[in-house]
């Protein structure tokens, strides 16, 4: 068992140390970055989903004034490795999906850079593509493994025997929607080669995995790249990889030795190019019993990967974990079809992998006539369901029950389509949520001066709180008050840290500043002289083998539905999670409610429509692809236990970036249900999909 920090910096509701810096303006991103005599990049894209080019006419553009250069196949530098088919920019003539970088413009200002680049003229070979997703298809395939490394598929038991002989079953299929990130901050970089060195301002979520990306394409070493990122303006998973635009932001670099060059994506070069959530097709099945035991769980998903790259997200895992149930099944199949490439979004595989289970689960509580709160309970775990091993700490049941408490689930109505308040229908939705606790190997340094504790690590803030929440861990852990501690983060001069990913930050890069901090006391003690030092490093959670480590939430939800136009309103939600300790209430507030705003959004609104016609997202801007803004969201409530969990690191904290969306589309799907009777199994709920049901 983990030796546990004594709290008293951690625990108490710190203002950001960032924020200020933000309010003000002055906090220095990727694109903002102050180099001299800076020039520009604007890629040019593939206008097909397609073929190959067969010719690229570039004499207006290097025409124009201040081109500095014109990159294409044919003029950009061979890459050392090619391996990962996304990073290979500009070294062929292969068109794989609409939006493709096909050449690249640099120039002395953006304007000029732009207008060269809509200059350039490329003819293709065009080829009929493919980008239909289908459950049907005979082209599916098992991957090896889903992210990041889980089994494909699992099985326990005659699932098809259990619901054969099981007195309740439901057995429905659910569509989830391809969605895209979105930060507020585009994916941007600032990148400068020496002739020598090559240093890159990066929009990352990670500086030590994007250098180790981008020296490998190269062929440098680690010592000749330095990436630099201390403030990010949101990532969601998509800045978690590098995508190509840093490859080609390096390629230019190099074509223009001793100029920075900077290059953001449009908006709308996003929707191609930096990563998205496949769209699911998921087949559940459960069996039960008449007292609402469960006797058999199938979860059978079909979901797209790019015919380049495959990323296959573990959209049915969360079901391996979640409930009891003696019979069980997973699978995972993927199409490759001509489309970007996918990858992480916040909780990929636990947010659309728990939709179509908790809204099966609502189903099957009104086949039985069972209230729903009371059908989880009745399924939950002694120990984990898919490893055998007992949980770290389980507080899903508390969560129900203090979440039906505190919203007023008691008295509840169980008959859908009954409750009306003038001309809007009205109905409540339960969900539960489970998000795996994770550490990864993480480093750091100490280092005392004139009378402050300096700690240094390769973290990012992706505007979660890590500036501040480092510093309380480190406080506590050095034994200080946390005024006298300053944190470092964001650059590879730092010590090597993981990415910011799968709500393994604050776990990570926390457990190894405790480490350095316990190191630094027992060698210094608690007078150190100035220039006192210590590094540690940690690596992954040995108790991992002993123990299922997982956060837990449950979601609840009040929905109103419009009795004539099906306009639909979520005046109420509210949360309830265990997640360990909770190191800042502040920022971890901040963190569950924008987890639940944003399931919100993806349950009612966001959607990318793709054209089959063409090969790409029609709806490429914030203008149609609707995110929830604040006149979507009502009264958002959120509580935890505030229990540590001794075996997940020595801060006793689960990760709660994530935890906050899983299972909130599936509450407000639950609650429109028992709004209007209608049962809506394709997200997003839109009101083309109730206006024929509505009582």
């Amino acid at each position: 068992m983990t030796e546990l920090l004594e709290p008293r910096a951690i625990g108490r509701d710190t203002v950001r140390r960032d924020g200020a810096d933000k309010v003000r303006g002055i906090a220095v991103y990727a694109y903002e970055t102050p180099v001299p005599n800076p020039t520009y990049c604007h890629p040019v894209q593939a206008t097909i989903a397609r073929g190959r080019v067969t010719r690229i006419d570039t004499a207006a553009a290097d025409a124009l004034e201040g081109v500095l250069a014109v990159l294409t196949p044919a003029t950009a530098e061979r890459l050392a490795s090619t391996e990962d088919a996304e990073l290979a920019v500009l070294q062929g003539d292969e068109v794989s999906f609409r939006g493709q970088f096909v050449g690249a413009v640099v120039a002395e200002t953006s304007e000029s850079a732009r207008r060269a680049a809509d200059l350039v003229r490329v003819e293709y070979d065009e080829a009929a593509h493919d980008v239909a997703l289908a459950a049907d298809r005979d082209d599916l395939y098992a991957p090896e493994k889903v992210n990041p490394a889980f089994p494909t598929d699992t099985g326990e038991g005659d699932v098809d025997a259990a619901l054969a002989d099981a007195p309740a079953t439901v057995r429905q299929t659910y569509t989830t929607a391809m969605y895209h990130n979105n930060p507020l901050e585009p994916h941007a970089t600032t990148a400068l080669w020496d002739g020598t060195a090559l240093t890159l301002w990066d929009s990352t979520q990670g500086v030590h995995p994007d250098r180790t990306a981008v020296c490998k394409v190269f062929g440098l070493d680690e010592e000749r790249v330095r990436v630099i990122c201390p403030y990010v303006g949101g990532g969601f998973g998509s800045k978690g990889t590098p995508h190509a635009h840093v490859v080609l932001a390096a390629l230019a670099a190099r074509a223009v030795p001793g100029r920075a060059v900077k290059l953001a994506l449009t908006r709308q070069q996003m929707f191609a190019l930096a990563g998205y959530r496949t769209p699911t097709i998921q087949r559940v099945q459960l069996g039960a019993d008449r007292e609402g035991h469960l006797t058999a769980i199938a979860h059978d998903v079909v979901e797209q990967t790019s015919r380049i790259k495959e990323f296959a997200e573990q959209t049915a895992v969360p079901t391996r974990h979640v409930y009891a149930a003696p019979n069980r099944r997973t699978t995972h199949r993927l199409a490759a079809l001509d489309v970007p490439v996918p990858s992480w979004m916040r909780a990929p595989g636990e947010c659309p992998g728990m939709f179509a289970p908790e809204v099966a689960m609502d189903e099957l509580a009104a086949e039985l006539g069972i209230d729903p709160v009371e059908l989880r309970i009745r399924n939950e775990p002694g120990v984990d369901p898919d490893s055998g091993k007992p949980f770290s700490s389980r507080g899903l049941v508390e969560c129900l029950r203090r979440g039906a408490e505190r919203f007023g689930w008691a008295g509840r109505d169980p008959r859908p389509g009954v409750r009306r308040e003038g001309d809007w229908l009205v109905g409540t939705g339960v969900a539960s949520s489970i998000y795996p606790a994770m550490r990864q190997p993480s480093s750091a340094v100490i280092r005392f001066d004139a009378g402050r504790y300096v700690a240094r690590i390769g973290a990012a803030d992706l505007g979660t709180g890590a500036w501040t929440v480092l510093a309380q861990i480190t406080a506590d852990a050095l034994g200080v008050p946390g005024e006298d501690v300053d944190v470092l983060i964001g650059d590879t001069d730092h010590p090597a840290a993981s990415v910011a990913g799968g709500s393994s930050g604050t776990s990570s890069w926390g457990s190894a500043l405790v480490a350095t901090a316990r190191a630094f006391r027992e060698k210094f003690g608690t007078e150190p002289d100035d220039g006192d030092e210590m590094d540690g490093a940690t690596g992954p959670n040995p108790e991992t083998e002993e123990y299922a480590m997982f956060a837990f939430g449950a979601q609840f939800v009040e929905a109103r539905v419009h009795a004539d136009t099906g306009e639909i309103r979520v005046p109420r939600m509210l949360g309830v999670f265990d997640a360990g300790r909770i190191v800042n209430p502040r920022t971890a507030r901040s963190q569950f409610i924008g987890g639940m705003t944003m399931g919100l959004s993806m349950a009612l609104e966001e959607e990318s429509v793709l054209d089959p016609r063409f090969g790409h997202v029609v709806n490429h801007d914030l203008a149609e692809y609707h995110v929830a803004v604040d006149a979507d969201v009502g009264d958002v409530q959120v509580y935890w236990l505030d229990r540590p969990d001794p075996h997940v690191n020595p801060m006793g904290a689960k990760g709660i970036g994530e935890i906050g969306i899983v299972g909130t589309a599936a509450a407000v799907s639950n609650a429109v249900h028992h709004a209007t009777g209608v049962r809506v199994r394709d997200l997003p709920i839109t009101l083309d999909k109730l206006l024929d049901g509505l009582p």
